[in-house]
C-alpha cells in the first residue's frame, strides 16, 4: 500500500486550505479504531474531512459520509465537546519537510487560536492529538505511555511536542547542480538509496516517480550515471520543487498506484481529495475483505468439523440401536427353548423362528435361562429408547450442518473484491453469524441487530431484458424471497445443493421464454456449491410457493410446486467474463 508522503501530504493540505477553510465543524464521528471524520460547512458547501491514523494507510483527505450506526467511540466525543460550532481556519503542515498538520480552531477567522488538531502521518506512529493554547494534551487517539517510549510519550495533561527532528539536508530550489550532485552521489550506492540518506522529506514513491520520469532505474549505481543522466534527474528534481513551491499540483492514477506530480500518470484525478478517498477506501477495503473472507472461512470449517463429529457419533449411536430388534428376537428364542437351556452355559445355539437358521446366543452362565432373556430384553429396550433420543439430536444437528454449508456457500461465492458490495455482504454473514451466536459480537462498529440487510444484490438481465436479482448471502436470500418477490416472479434455487436464492422479476403478462429460463438457471447453478460442475439441477417456482419453516435459520425455505431445469454454471462464469 502507498503511503502518503510530504508531497502527497503538501497537495492535500494545500487543496483543503483553497477549497475548505475557513469552514464550520458541526459533528465528529469515529468510523472505526482508525478514521474520524469531522462534518465541514462552508458557505457554498458541506462535506466530511477524513483523518486516519490507521498504521498503514494514515491519510487526510475529504471522504465520503459516514454510516448511519450509532458512534460508540469517546475519542470523537471528546473532540466533539471541545470543538463543536468553532471553525476550521489553518491546516498546514507544523514544519517544513514534517508529515505533521496542525488543524487550528476559532471562534470565528480572524480570532485567537482555541485549539490545535496535529495529524501525525508516520506510518505505524500515526497519531491524532488534540491541545489547547497552552499545548497541553486534551485528548489523543492513540495514547503513549512512558513505558513504550521514553523518547516522546503523549498523553493527557502532558505537553505536546513534535516528533525527533528528521537527520539530513532539506531540498532547496536553489541549490547549485554541482553541490546537489555531489552530495548524492558521495558514497556509491543505489540511486534510490543515496537520495534518501542525503535528503529528508523525500519517499521511496518520490524517488522512483523521478527517476522513471528520467528513463532511470531506481536501483541502478550512481557510479553507472552519465552526465546527461544526472542532467536529466536534477531537471525533474527541479521540477518537483517547483510543484511544491507553486502548489500545481496534477493528481492521477499510475500503473501501481496514484501520484500527485504530472509524470507517469495514466488517468487525471479531478482532486486530490478524491484520489486520496478513493485510493484508500480501496485499499482498506481490499485489506478488510480479505481478512473477513479468511476469518468467516476458517470459523465455519471449524463449526462444520465439529458437527461432522457430532453427526458421526449419533450415527454409531444409532447403529448401535439397530441391533435391539436382535436382542429382542434372542430372548423370544430362549423364552421359547426354557427346557433346552443347561446351568453354566456360557451359549446357546437356536433355529430362528421363520428362516430356521441357527443362531448363537450369548449367555451369562451366572443367570439361568428366564434371567438372562430377560437381560436381553432389558438392553433391547434400552437401545430403543436410545434411538428415540438420538434421532432428534441427530436431525437438529444435521439442520444445523445443512445451514452452516449454505453460509459456507455464501462466503466462497464473494472470493474476491471488486466493490464494497462485496465487502458489505461479508459484513452482512458476519453480522449473521453473531445474532445466530456462532461468532461473538465485536466491541465496536456492530451494525444494529434490527436494521435491514442491504439491497445490492448481484443484477443482471436475462436474453429478453427480465431482471435477475441474486442473493449474496443468507440475509438477502431472505429479503429476496420473502420481501422483493411478486406474484409473476419465478424463483429458481440449486436442487438440494446450498446456495443463493435467485429470482427473476416478471411483469404482469409477461411469459419468460426457454433462453430466460437458462440464463437463470445458469446463474442459480454458478452461485452455488457446485460451482465447478458441468450440469446442476436447478428448480424453480412461484415465489407463493416457497415457505420458511417457522424457528429456521436464515436463507432455509421450503418448496413445492416446483420444475427441474439443468444449469450450466460455465455459461454463466463466461457471460459474466464477457460482461466484465
Amino acid at each position: 500500500m502507498q503511503p502518503v508522503d510530504f508531497t502527497t501530504l503538501t497537495a492535500a493540505c494545500s487543496e483543503l486550505s483553497k477549497d475548505w477553510i475557513p469552514a464550520r465543524l458541526e459533528q465528529v464521528y469515529q468510523r472505526d479504531r482508525y478514521t474520524i471524520l469531522l462534518a465541514l460547512r462552508t458557505l457554498d458547501r458541506r462535506g466530511w474531512l477524513e483523518i486516519s491514523w490507521h498504521p498503514q494507510a494514515a491519510h487526510i483527505c475529504i471522504g465520503t459520509p459516514p454510516p448511519r450506526q450509532p458512534d460508540t467511540f469517546t475519542f470523537s466525543q471528546q473532540l466533539l465537546h471541545q470543538l463543536n460550532g468553532l471553525a476550521l481556519i489553518s491546516c498546514r503542515p507544523v514544519v517544513p519537510w514534517e508529515r505533521v498538520v496542525d488543524l487550528q480552531f476559532a471562534r470565528r477567522p480572524g480570532e485567537p487560536v482555541l485549539w490545535h488538531v496535529y495529524v501525525e502521518i508516520m506510518g505505524k506512529y500515526s497519531n491524532v492529538v488534540l491541545t489547547n493554547t497552552a499545548n497541553e494534551i486534551t485528548t489523543a487517539a492513540h495514547q503513549v505511555s512512558p513505558q513504550k517510549s521514553s523518547v516522546r510519550p503523549i498523553q493527557t495533561g502532558q505537553s505536546y511536542e513534535l516528533p525527533p527532528a528528521l537527520t539530513g539536508t532539506a531540498p532547496a530550489l536553489d541549490e547549485p547542480f554541482s553541490r546537489w550532485q555531489e552530495r548524492v552521489s558521495l558514497v556509491p550506492s543505489a540511486l534510490k538509496r543515496c537520495l534518501l540518506k542525503s535528503y529528508r522529506g523525500i519517499s521511496p514513491t518520490l524517488i522512483e516517480a523521478i527517476a522513471q520520469a528520467a528513463d532511470l532505474d531506481p536501483e541502478q549505481s550512481t557510479d553507472s550515471l552519465t552526465a546527461e543522466d544526472w542532467q536529466q534527474l536534477f531537471h525533474y528534481w527541479q521540477a518537483w520543487l517547483q510543484t511544491l513551491a507553486t502548489a500545481q499540483f496534477s493528481p492521477g492514477w499510475t500503473a501501481t498506484g496514484y501520484t500527485v506530480l504530472k509524470w507517469n500518470a495514466i488517468q487525471p484525478v479531478a482532486s486530490v481529495q478524491e484520489l486520496l478517498n478513493q485510493y484508500y477506501t480501496n485499499q482498506l477495503n481490499r485489506q478488510e475483505f480479505s481478512q473477513l473472507q479468511y476469518q468467516l472461512s476458517q470459523k465455519i470449517q471449524s463449526l462444520l468439523a465439529k458437527l461432522q463429529q457430532k453427526i458421526d457419533s449419533f450415527k454409531a449411536r444409532l447403529q448401535q440401536s439397530d441391533r435391539a430388534d436382535s436382542y429382542r428376537q434372542q430372548a423370544d428364542l430362549l423364552m421359547a427353548h426354557l427346557q433346552e437351556w443347561l446351568p453354566g452355559m456360557k451359549s446357546i445355539t437356536l433355529a430362528d423362528f421363520e428362516t430356521g437358521e441357527p443362531i448363537a446366543i450369548a449367555l451369562n452362565p451366572e443367570k439361568n435361562a428366564i434371567q438372562n432373556a430377560q437381560s436381553l430384553y432389558k438392553q433391547a429396550g434400552k437401545l430403543k429408547r436410545a434411538r428415540g433420543a438420538v434421532e432428534p439430536l441427530l436431525a437438529e444437528v444435521e439442520q444445523e450442518r445443512d445451514y452452516l454449508e449454505q453460509v459456507e456457500a455464501a462466503v466462497a461465492q464473494v472470493d474476491k473484491y471488486q466493490s464494497t458490495e462485496d465487502l458489505e455482504a461479508l459484513k452482512e454473514i458476519r453480522e449473521e453469524l453473531i445474532q445466530q451466536k456462532y461468532l461473538k459480537a465485536p466491541d465496536y462498529g456492530r451494525r444494529n441487530a434490527n436494521e435491514d440487510s442491504s439491497v445490492n444484490f448481484h443484477r443482471y438481465f436475462t436474453p429478453s431484458g427480465f431482471e435477475l436479482l441474486v442473493g449474496r448471502n443468507n440475509r438477502q436470500n431472505d429479503q429476496l424471497t420473502f420481501r422483493v418477490a411478486g406474484d409473476y416472479d419465478l424463483w429458481f434455487h440449486a436442487q438440494e445443493i446450498p446456495g443463493s436464492h435467485v429470482l427473476m422479476r416478471v411483469t404482469p403478462g409477461a411469459e419468460p421464454e426457454e433462453a430466460d429460463l437458462q440464463f437463470a438457471a445458469d446463474f442459480a447453478a454458478y452461485y452455488s456449491r457446485a460451482r465447478q460442475s458441468d450440469r446442476v439441477p436447478v428448480i424453480y417456482t412461484e415465489p407463493k410457493y416457497v415457505y420458511k419453516p417457522k424457528g429456521a435459520k436464515p436463507g432455509i425455505a421450503i418448496y413445492k410446486q416446483e420444475q427441474v431445469i439443468w444449469g450450466q454454471p460455465l455459461q454463466a462464469e463466461q457471460y459474466l467474463q464477457q460482461s466484465n
